[in-house]
């Protein structure tokens, strides 16, 4: 059986439970990645605090995302409205929140489950690890989903 063939977004929304961790991380890989060639941003089911260990593994690949300001869903549509095609949820929390906009919206949302590394005990070293492995593992998952925007735009 064939893969479906995934549409080439134009506009990407990450979503998870507080868009303080895996969201923002997502969100600056994938603009790095096409600066131009997509419009990328990020939002949350409830507004969290931006962490300092996700800022600090974005830092190691030289992505500062000490600026982001974590928003809601609610917040980002009052803000600039949610006119994207494609959702990205991260959480469970956050797919059925997306889940329950696409009633609304016209947005295809696609479920990539993410572990959240901030409960995780520890020393600094294992906790920046697990951050490390959310990040790898998100970067791996964009790289894979969006090659064909790559060859598109390249």
């Amino acid at each position: 059986m064939a893969a479906p063939l995934l549409r080439a977004p134009q506009a990407v929304l990450f979503a998870c439970a507080f868009n303080s961790v895996r969201s923002p991380m997502a969100q600056s890989l994938l603009q790095q990645m096409f600066p131009q060639a997509l419009y990328v941003r990020s939002a949350g089911v409830r507004k969290g605090e931006l962490d300092p260990f996700a800022v600090a593994v974005m830092a190691e690949l030289g992505q500062d995302i000490s600026q982001h300001r974590p928003m809601t869903f609610e917040e980002l549509d009052h803000w600039e409205g949610l006119n994207f095609d494609l959702i990205i949820t991260l959480s469970p929390e956050a797919h059925h929140k997306a889940l329950d906009l696409t009633r609304t919206l016209a947005a295809d949302v696609e479920y990539w489950p993410t572990p959240d590394p901030t409960g995780l005990e520890g020393s600094r070293d294992q906790k920046l690890g697990a951050y490390r492995d959310v990040c790898d593992g998100l970067l791996l998952r964009i790289r894979k989903r969006f090659s064909k925007v790559a060859a598109a735009s390249g």
